[in-house]
């Protein structure tokens, strides 16, 4: 057959990362994108071993490093008194163990690196205001449609679209977002409007009965992404984020040490946002048409490695497509075969990680002391993060 065109309705990291190895491996490809400007929702993304080794891959890791932060290691503080624990190293540490760093970047500048790579090698893939209605297939080709009437036929469709995937709607029928019953408060803060004993560069995860706290450097240092969660059950439904208030942040966290209290009365906007997961798929695929990333495995945040097993997803997928492009939906479904159990290890992972870093024995100074130092000593944070850090998307049987 002639080389496959590749429809992917979605062009966000997953998307363009795709639409970047298939075309590196000659596919034709068009990307459909619903904004009227690719855009990241967000800030700060980190980027472990595991997905810096797909970027490597994919010729972008050395330009995304230069516009990252350099990073030395990762602790754990105790909400209330900074009591801090050692994590894990990072840079030179991680690549010694792992073969790549673990970095810290500025999630816009990922889709900005992927996106330029793509247009690269071919300038007109990424189509712009582009909103997804539906999708159609028959045994030889499957057809987009989108909301203005117009349509776009190729050999498979790759359904990219995130949490509110149409391409999943259309595949598996409607399921509304399951709001986890945890609210993330987001900012961006000038690094500079803070004192200098909270500028180091480490990623911190601070821990606390219902709530914990994440923050490292971006752009250079010159930002500090803020990320703090807390259990609150009064959510009712979409919009899934809403701007915030310094005073309601402040509640939020009302115990936590100065430093936290801190960081937010230097935020210049705090945003809130739902944490909303899908109930778990038994198949990714039907026929020519496939989901990809949150699309298909959404998960907490709480692991680090939404975006990054993305882009191991988009590995995977093209070396699927590749070896079985004579046979479409065979490829499909090797692909989903190779990817589903370690997608939902993840997401189970990070499921777990709510109760080490929401424990109520963190309430106690005591308590917390005996129980981090269980739950985060070096044998235990091996076994929750090798298996992470050391796969590899080029080599992994499909």
């Amino acid at each position: 057959m002639s080389t496959p065109k590749v429809l992917i309705a979605g062009g966000g990291i997953g998307g363009l990362a795709t639409a970047l190895t298939l075309l590196q491996q000659g596919f034709e490809v068009a990307v459909y994108e619903q904004s009227a400007e690719l855009r990241e929702v967000g800030a700060g993304i980190q980027i472990s071993p595991n997905g810096n080794r797909v970027l490597h891959h994919l010729g972008v890791l050395a330009h995304l490093q230069s516009l990252s932060s350099p990073t030395r290691g990762k602790e754990i503080r105790l909400w209330n008194t900074g009591q801090s624990w050692k994590l894990f190293d990072l840079g030179q540490a991680a690549i010694d163990k792992y073969g790549f760093p673990y970095m810290t970047v500025f999630r816009p500048h990922l889709l900005q690196v992927l996106a330029d790579a793509v247009r690269a090698l071919q300038p007109d893939a990424i189509h712009l205001n582009a909103r997804c209605r539906g999708v159609t297939q028959t045994d030889t080709e499957v057809t987009l449609t989108f909301e203005d009437g117009s349509s776009a036929k190729g050999d498979v469709l790759v359904g990219a679209d995130g949490l509110h995937s149409k391409i999943r709607n259309a595949l598996f029928g409607v399921q509304a977002p399951e709001f986890s019953g945890m609210v993330a408060w987001r900012a961006l803060i000038p690094m500079h409007q803070l004192p200098s004993q909270m500028t180091r560069p480490v990623a911190t995860n601070w821990v606390g009965p219902g709530g914990h706290v994440v923050h490292y450097p971006l752009n250079g240092g010159d930002v500090m992404n803020f990320v703090g969660i807390v259990e609150d059950n009064a959510w009712p439904s979409a919009p899934w984020s809403t701007p915030g208030t310094v005073q309601a942040c402040h509640d939020a966290f009302q115990g936590w040490h100065d430093d936290v209290h801190t960081m937010i009365d230097h935020a210049p906007s705090l945003s809130k946002w739902a944490l909303c997961g899908k109930p778990r798929l038994e198949n990714w695929s039907k026929g020519r048409v496939t989901l990809l990333g949150d699309a298909c495995h959404p998960t907490l945040p709480f692991l680090a490695q939404g975006a990054v097993f993305t882009l191991e997803d988009a590995i995977v997928l093209q070396r699927c497509l590749r070896q079985d492009a004579d046979d479409l939906p065979n490829a499909l479904q090797r692909y989903e075969s190779a990817r589903l159990a370690r997608a939902y290890r993840m997401v189970q992972g990070a499921s777990d990680n709510t109760t080490r870093f929401h424990n109520t024995a963190l309430a106690h100074p005591q308590e917390a002391q005996a129980f981090i130092e269980r739950e985060w000593q070096q044998t235990a944070i091996g076994s929750r993060y090798d298996w992470l850090f050391t796969y590899d998307a080029m080599t992994t049987p499909i």
